[in-house]
């Protein structure tokens, strides 16, 4: 499986993606809205977690390397996990490295996601969770379509602070016949 857009790929992970993927894990800056860094180790356990088979059944996420199309550059990595099968409601989450940011290429990821959940997966919902504090984040999901749907009051713990957290969605558009 394999999405493009004009200037970016998404494809699932490999081993040329352990090592971006252990810089974020390990990455105070990066890891800021998120959780707390990980050891190396740790980042290691959850890259091979991260980078198992993929099915529609999985109740694990669908983890993609976003590449830039015309250099092969590893520029971040998006994902989306099937969090309620029956309902057909899924999360998605992305991280873009920090020269890559500010750029487009997180929107067309995720453009790219949401068209693969709604169009091939027939997912009825994608939700996406960010801390009140993620602006860049939470703006990138408005401009995509996401709904803000609440605030979550002391949802994270993030270095051993709690984290009021936007929870957002968006549905699968209705087609009305005439």
């Amino acid at each position: 499986m394999e999405l493009s857009s004009q200037r970016i790929t998404l494809s699932p992970f490999d081993e040329t993606d352990k090592a971006l993927f252990i810089e974020f894990c390990m990455c105070p800056e990066t890891m800021k809205h998120v959780y707390a860094p990980f050891t190396y180790a740790e980042a290691v356990t959850a890259f091979e977690i991260k980078s198992q088979p993929w099915t529609l059944e999985s109740k694990a996420w669908l983890s993609l390397s976003i590449s830039s199309l015309g250099t092969g550059e590893k520029l971040g990595h998006i994902g989306l996990k099937i969090i309620n099968h029956e309902a057909k409601i899924a999360e998605v989450g992305y991280m873009i490295k920090q020269g890559a940011q500010g750029k487009g290429f997180a929107a067309e990821a995720l453009n790219l996601v949401k068209g693969y959940g709604f169009e091939e997966l027939h997912l009825n919902k994608l939700t996406a969770t960010c801390s009140v504090h993620n602006t860049g984040s939470f703006k990138l999901l408005e401009k995509i379509g996401f709904i803000r749907e609440g605030c979550l009051q002391q949802n994270s713990l993030i270095d051993k602070r709690y984290v009021d957290d936007y929870v957002y969605g968006i549905c699968q558009p209705t087609i009305v016949e005439a």
